[in-house]
């Protein structure tokens, strides 16, 4: 073997004409793949539910095998995509006829914040970290908790908020970035402060240490009470 062999480097054992042929393979998947989601009637990206997202991920890897894998035939890859379209209308049509069987496909929607506190069982039970949630918040304009009446987290990974009126707004834990967020087990000066786990706020003394009453966590942050910014 030479270095910088071209005809190795760049199509190894196969003749130029078959370049021809992967072109007409991922024509031929991509047509398929965009037949099936036109029949199955598919939603935005951002509203993928687990199992459709593992029906997308099938389909990409059969229709890259068909792409350019000279020993992949066309037929069968085509009754890969058949049999995925077939499983995938019977499983939809079960979930509309079973609400119990629909729960544990898709899941249900959570609510994670109540009255601008977070709700404990729901976050930990969450493969979400407090970074990614704070961001999350951020991006939908919410500086503070005491801002949201209701908070939603949808089957499909979006975030439902629901706002208190301006004069109804409350003192609540930020959700800015660290650097713009003062934490303390001592409190410096007297205030209203929110404890950094749960939300809850209470006035707090100069100098004073606490336990939060809902979560017993020790670390607080001064409370926000900004009105939402639209």
């Amino acid at each position: 073997m030479s270095a910088f062999d071209w005809q190795r480097m760049l199509l190894g054992d196969v003749p130029v004409l078959f370049l021809g042929e992967v072109a007409f393979r991922a024509l031929f998947a991509f047509v398929v793949v965009f037949v099936f989601l036109k029949v199955s009637g598919r939603r935005g990206i951002r509203q993928l539910s687990l199992f459709e997202l593992v029906v997308i991920l099938t389909l990409g890897s059969a229709a890259g095998d068909v792409s350019f894998y000279d020993d992949v035939p066309l037929l069968p890859v085509a009754m890969v995509f058949v049999t995925l379209l077939v499983l995938y209308r019977a499983t939809v049509m079960t979930m509309r006829n079973s609400e119990r069987f629909s729960d544990w496909m898709e899941g249900k929607p959570v609510t994670i914040i109540k009255d601008g506190l977070y709700e404990l069982n729901s976050l930990d039970h969450l493969n979400i970290s407090s970074d990614e949630f704070f961001m999350e918040l951020r991006q939908q304009g919410v500086e503070h908790l005491g801002q949201v009446r209701l908070g939603i987290l949808e089957t499909d990974g979006d975030m439902s908020l629901y706002f208190f009126a301006a004069p109804n707004v409350k003192p609540g834990l930020s959700v800015l970035p660290g650097e713009h967020r003062s934490e303390y087990q001592q409190v410096p000066e007297a205030g209203i402060y929110a404890c950094v786990r749960c939300g809850h706020t209470q006035p707090m003394s100069s100098g004073q240490q606490a336990s939060c009453p809902r979560c017993k966590q020790r670390t607080w942050s001064p409370a926000l009470s900004h009105e939402r910014l639209r």
